[in-house]
């Protein structure tokens, strides 16, 4: 049996551990098998980027953060290519690649883009089974995606850090947390942080809400205040905008993201200093914890499971706190969002946390 692994999207805590995992099994599951590990993502399909790997490739690595595979992001609209070109497309490379290699199953390791182009690679006849890695935590289908927590951990982490200086100097402080499209970083690290506002890209939030917040700590003496925003929050105003129309007006004001813009706001309508602070790229660096260290080794393992039984066109998951599997198909285009209604959000309000919204 020929396998080839690859990696793909943005790195994370946990890459290492799963490929070690899937590496392990096969090697000890299966009889004569051969894995090929496939350079930077999509990227190596492509360009035909591969190496045959031994068993000792995959020890050592379960601690460690990246990837051995290197990766990188080909974006899913690139991948078919225009009809009025006669060149082949990227599609059509990785099909021949893909026979080239005389492979009989592809594990993809990634995220959402990763999982659309794995279930057109499907649709195409190639054998794939993908493993879910994001840490955002927005793969539609599966409870936890592996890095996760990870990042969690490091947002958590720094929003801890801020406290005493923000209560030093009597300051407002805004952690902008990871997340674009979707708020469980950051509603997870302001929980664990003790953020005294969260504000996600689910839930618009009105300023004048954040403000009256800021100004009621202050009359319960309290004469600083955390705001774990993450990157794709929006006010309801700019909700109610086109993406094109919203990045237009916060050029023309000066600022480029919502964390500019709140902090100006907080400083000219209440007085109080504020400062903001950008983890960025900490969030998705560093190594794995032990919980996604373990998640990852049962993904991997499962995974390698659903190989040897010959299942394919599908995508590991945890569902009900198990180990289980969507079809491609299901996941592919599908994003999972915050609902309004999840119980952390509930519990969050229960103890004064402020979502910038009407009580």
């Amino acid at each position: 049996m020929k396998i080839g692994i690859l990696t793909s999207g943005g790195d994370c805590p946990g890459l290492n551990a799963v490929i070690r995992s899937v590496g392990k099994y096969v090697f000890s599951q299966i009889k004569d098998v051969t894995v090929y590990g496939i350079a930077d993502g999509y990227g190596g399909l492509i360009n035909g980027e591969y190496r045959k790997m031994k068993e000792k490739d995959f020890s050592g690595i379960l601690n460690t953060g990246g990837t051995i595979l290197g990766t990188s992001r080909q974006p899913f609209k690139e991948m078919i290519g225009s009809d009025l070109s006669d060149e082949p497309s990227k599609l059509d490379r990785m099909l021949e690649n893909y026979k080239k290699m005389e492979l009989d199953l592809l594990f993809t390791l990634g995220g959402n883009g990763t999982h659309k182009t794995a279930a057109l690679l499907s649709e195409e006849g190639c054998h794939v089974i993908g493993v879910p890695k994001t840490i955002d935590n927005d793969i539609w289908g599966t409870e936890v995606t592996f890095g996760f927590h990870s990042a969690v951990d490091v947002a958590s982490w720094c929003i801890d850090n801020v406290h005493t200086t923000a209560a030093s100097h009597g300051r407002t402080i805004i952690v902008e947390v990871m997340g674009n499209r979707v708020g469980w970083l950051t509603l997870y690290s302001g929980i664990a942080g003790g953020a005294d506002v969260i504000l996600i890209p689910e839930m618009p939030y009105d300023k004048e809400r954040v403000i009256e917040k800021i100004q009621e700590r202050a009359e319960r003496g309290k004469d600083f205040s955390i705001i774990a925003i993450a990157e794709g929050a929006m006010d309801t105003e700019e909700a109610s905008m086109k993406r094109s129309e919203m990045m237009e007006e916060r050029a023309k004001q000066g600022y480029t993201t919502a964390t500019d813009r709140l902090a100006k706001i907080i400083t000219k309508e209440t007085g109080v200093e504020t400062r903001t602070l950008v983890p960025g790229h900490l969030q998705r660096g560093g190594n794995p914890t032990a919980y996604d260290r373990v998640l990852s080794t049962m993904l991997g393992s499962f995974a390698g499971r659903l190989a040897r039984q010959g299942t394919s066109g599908v995508t590991v998951a945890i569902k009900n706190n198990a180990v289980a599997y969507n079809l491609l198909s299901d996941v592919a285009g599908k994003t999972k969002f915050v609902p309004l209604d999840h119980p952390l959000i509930s519990t969050a309000r229960s103890i004064g946390v402020s979502f910038g919204q009407k009580r």
